[in-house]
């Protein structure tokens, strides 16, 4: 198969290392400087030479901010039954700019990162493919995802804005708090350590991706609840309640170990 990439960066070079070896692949991107680190596939600057490549799959792994441009832009040069497929991790208009493109498509989220994840060793890490679209593109990213060893869920695009919401919403939220009113510790302590390496790898990610996660129409909802905890937790440390904050723990441990359970299961 013929894979085009759309995007250099961090997760369009992964994808292109993963591809390359099985498909002849190519990669489009603007900044020449981008694809110093990409290897074993054609490297594109300019839209005439994706016409002459005639790929069957495109995979755009550009910034969110440009999933949709990007695709408008490479369109007109792609052979009419070229499959498109997206990475975003916010779904948001893709679907009804999917049906008006009047191409196959198919849209999928490693719901993993450079950032945090190995990429060797992706047992413990998950996938999403939408359940809407091309039959045989959905067949693709499945296989691909397989070999990688990923835990593969489907859902429609409304469900993976849901499940966005509430996987990613939460705990960024929870970082930007951490992180807005930590300060500087000599001496700190393995906790806090090992949250500021998780604030400084939140924070490395793209604005643009923070603030499309945080802005997704069901985070809302989510944040509302940190808000509604955190309310309840001051009101137990103000009082000096012991027997409250005995049965708050409690709460919270059942429900890490209701969530342990399923991912064993």
């Amino acid at each position: 198969m013929r894979i085009l990439v759309l995007g250099a960066g961090k997760m369009g070079s992964f994808f292109l290392d993963l591809l390359s070896f099985e498909h002849e692949t190519a990669v489009y991107e603007r900044d020449p400087k981008r694809m110093r680190f990409t290897y074993n596939c054609q490297r594109f600057t300019q839209l005439e030479e994706i016409k002459e490549f005639r790929p069957d799959l495109v995979i755009n792994a550009v910034t969110l901010q440009y999933t949709i441009s990007a695709f408008k832009e490479v369109i007109p040069f792609i052979p009419e039954d070229c499959i498109i497929s997206d990475i975003a991790s916010v779904k948001t208009n893709l679907r009804e700019f999917y049906q008006q493109a009047g191409h196959p498509y198919v849209s999928s989220h490693p719901m993993f990162g450079p950032t945090f994840a190995n990429l060797n060793q992706l047992s413990e890490e998950n996938a999403i493919i939408i359940s809407e679209g091309d039959y045989m593109g959905r067949i693709f990213f499945k296989d691909l995802y397989q070999k990688l060893d990923l835990n593969i869920y489907e859902y429609t695009f409304e469900e993976h804005d849901q499940t966005v919401a509430y996987s990613l919403s939460i705990p960024f939220v929870s970082t930007f708090v951490f992180a807005a009113v930590m300060k500087h510790q000599d001496a700190p302590g393995t906790t806090f350590k090992r949250h500021m390496r998780i604030a400084r790898g939140v924070l490395n990610e793209d604005d643009y991706l923070l603030q499309e996660i945080l802005f997704n129409p069901y985070t809302p909802g989510q944040v509302s609840k940190i808000r509604t905890e955190l309310k309840e937790l001051l009101e137990i440390i103000d009082a000096k309640d012991a027997k409250a904050m005995q049965a708050y723990l409690r709460k919270i441990r059942n429900n890490v170990k209701r969530d342990i359970e399923l991912v064993r299961k």
